[in-house]
């Protein structure tokens, strides 16, 4: 026991793995952690690593659902369709949106306040609770059978053959809907050939590449039950190397022109789409110490334009709808009106 204890493997796993004030764990219970966190164990004064983890596990010729654990295992399922029955709820406007502020989420917001700002767009905004399993009611599964944030539904003639509304998903192809219906100036998808090339090019950069970031780093970085050194480490190489990536870009490195914004000095519905993901990462308000970890100061042309998004009054307002966490400062679970806005408290207050 007690030269498992003073392998220096054991030692680094203590102090990466063992909170404040917990006593020091039994060198059985260390040498599962160690099989399970890294494939490797200490027991006998000997270290011997394993291929796989747990010690044993074997790939199955044929998989089976078993229940995952960490924050968002309970809710998923190996299969599509609604859970329960329940419809959605129905404002006034045409457009009726159904989401979470999450990144995914607040591009679309994004859009719409940008949307109003311009032409006086307004819509109504419904909170979905992913991590109560609203989008697996029957209502949203209707909307989007991908059960997934967020989900567009518009109204185009109530009283006539098409007052079942039209329902957009994925949030590309919502950035995209709505500009082609609502921005008639062309201000957030240029109509001129290489700008529109450039926006679209970049908008699907960001829908390719984001999984990597949420699904991969943020759920192995933050989320997931067990911290897993070669998955984290995977994922942030990843993340690394597409900050890098918008890093050369903006910089005009990559022979693109470069910033400010992802289309030169045209702001676009790729800004929107790539900064609730990769701005909000480099701004420190994805994932706790995900800033610092990933060491963000080395893309200096990235933190420049997060923050020049930030600024924006539309950002400000797109981040807030459907938020419900954080300060009260910083929420609007529902959005009917801009003058909703009004009735947020302040931070002061």
């Amino acid at each position: 026991m007690k030269s498992a204890m003073k392998s220096p493997i054991v030692r680094r796993f203590i102090r990466r793995t063992r909170p404040e004030g917990l006593r020091r764990p039994s060198a059985a219970r260390l040498n599962q952690l160690l099989v399970l966190f890294a494939g490797t164990s200490t027991m006998g004064g000997t270290t011997r690593r394993y291929s796989a983890f747990p010690e044993g596990y074997e790939l199955a010729k044929v998989w089976e659902y078993k229940p995952q654990g960490g924050t968002w295992g309970s809710l998923n399922k190996p299969t599509a369709g609604p859970q329960s029955e329940k419809e959605l709820p129905k404002g006034k406007h045409p457009l009726q949106l159904h989401s979470m502020a999450t990144p995914n989420g607040v591009k679309a917001t994004i859009l719409l306040e940008e949307l109003h700002d311009a032409y006086g767009l307004e819509y109504d905004a419904y909170p979905i609770k992913i991590g109560e399993g609203d989008q697996f009611t029957s209502g949203f599964v209707e909307a989007n059978p991908n059960s997934k944030i967020p989900a567009l539904l518009h109204y185009l003639d109530e009283k006539g053959p098409s007052s079942k509304p039209r329902s957009i998903f994925e949030s590309g192809a919502i950035l995209m809907y709505l500009c082609e219906h609502f921005d008639k100036d062309h201000r957030f998808l240029p109509t001129e050939a290489d700008k529109r090339a450039e926006t679209l090019s970049w908008l699907f950069w960001q829908m390719g590449s984001a999984p990597y970031l949420g699904g991969g780093f943020g759920h192995f970085y933050h989320y997931a039950p067990v911290k897993i050194e070669y998955a984290i480490d995977r994922f942030t190489m990843e993340t690394k190397r597409q900050l890098d990536v918008l890093e050369r870009h903006l910089s005009g490195k990559d022979g693109r022109g470069g910033g400010p914004y992802m289309v030169g000095d045209t702001y676009t519905i790729a800004d929107m789409a790539i900064w609730p993901w990769y701005g909000s990462l480099v701004l420190g308000r994805l994932y706790g110490g995900s800033d610092k970890f990933l060491q963000v100061e080395q893309y200096p042309h990235v933190l420049e334009w997060a923050h020049r998004i930030d600024a924006r009054e539309a950002v400000r307002r797109g981040q807030m709808v459907n938020k419900l966490w954080g300060e009260e400062s910083e929420q609007l679970p529902e959005r009917h009106s801009a003058k909703d806005f009004e009735a947020v408290p302040t931070a002061s207050s």
